[in-house]
């Protein structure tokens, strides 16, 4: 999977980007990034997000007894426990909300019956429900929402209505995914970290375990969501700066890390 945000979008952390960043590291620009995608995955597909990005998926590499791509409503079969041991890749789009989903998530039956889903809802429906419970006032902080997603998953969720991203990955950093900004500042993941790296030279790392990203709120810890994150720079075997990783700082704490509650007008998806 590969997804490409405009820096309007999604402004990507100050310390992921590098002053090493190739002039000519352009993620968007002539789609020379979703070109060298595709001709990597042959057969796979690039919605485009108008002036914000897009994002493209493909189905090659897969398990062929693994769902392939889904998009909402379509219903389809699961073949066996196979299921929980390996990871799927999917797609969906629900409402001008569009999903991209790898791994598994254990704890499926638990979340269709919080988010009232019904039985043919997979694991990118799910992730796109809690985003929408989220976004239209929902009960729970951001990093509940995350925290309650149990499984190997790393996900990128974009709402056109609201030009908002929900990108996250689980604790263990199971599933791999990468993150970098190219030469404009545009932010740039995918599960193939050969890509990022095509389209934002140094600039690129592993996407923080345990951690999830929203346009508006950054990067933040879903597992210790009081705790503010560190940057810590990332050297390749040149001894070049490339990017950062992102710990968890013991030291320094968060403010209040709910959604604020304001008028029932607002777009709610700007506090997440």
């Amino acid at each position: 999977m590969l997804a490409v945000f405009d820096k309007t979008v999604a402004k990507s952390p100050e310390a992921l980007q590098s002053s090493h960043i190739a002039k000519s590291a352009f993620a968007l620009k002539d789609g020379s990034l979703a070109s060298h995608f595709s001709s990597l995955h042959p057969g796979s597909v690039i919605i485009n997000l108008g002036s914000s990005g897009f994002m493209s998926y493909s189905s090659d590499k897969q398990n062929p007894l693994l769902p392939r791509m889904f998009c909402y409503p379509i219903v389809y079969n699961w073949i066996g426990l196979i299921v929980l041991l390996s990871f799927s890749r999917l797609f969906a789009v629900v409402d001008d909300i569009f999903c991209l989903f790898e791994g598994h998530i254990e704890n499926v039956a638990h979340l269709k019956q919080q988010y009232g889903l019904n039985k043919t809802a997979n694991e990118v429906i799910i992730v796109i429900e809690a985003y929408r419970t989220l976004r239209d006032r929902g009960p729970y902080p951001a990093d509940q929402v995350v925290r309650d997603i149990q499984g190997k998953f790393a996900f990128i969720l974009y709402d056109s209505s609201s030009k908002a991203t929900f990108i996250a990955a689980d604790a263990d950093g199971s599933v791999p995914f990468f993150w970098g900004t190219d030469s404009e500042g545009h932010l740039v993941l995918s599960d193939d970290g050969e890509v990022v790296k095509q389209g934002c030279g140094k600039s690129f790392a592993p996407f923080p375990k345990g951690c999830f990203f929203t346009s508006s709120g950054g990067l933040r810890s879903y597992e210790h969501p009081i705790n503010e994150l560190k940057a810590v720079p990332r050297v390749d075997s040149s001894g070049e700066v490339c990017g950062a990783t992102f710990k968890v700082d013991s030291e320094s704490k968060k403010g209040k890390t709910g959604m604020p509650r304001v008028g029932s007008d607002a777009n709610w998806s700007q506090h997440i």
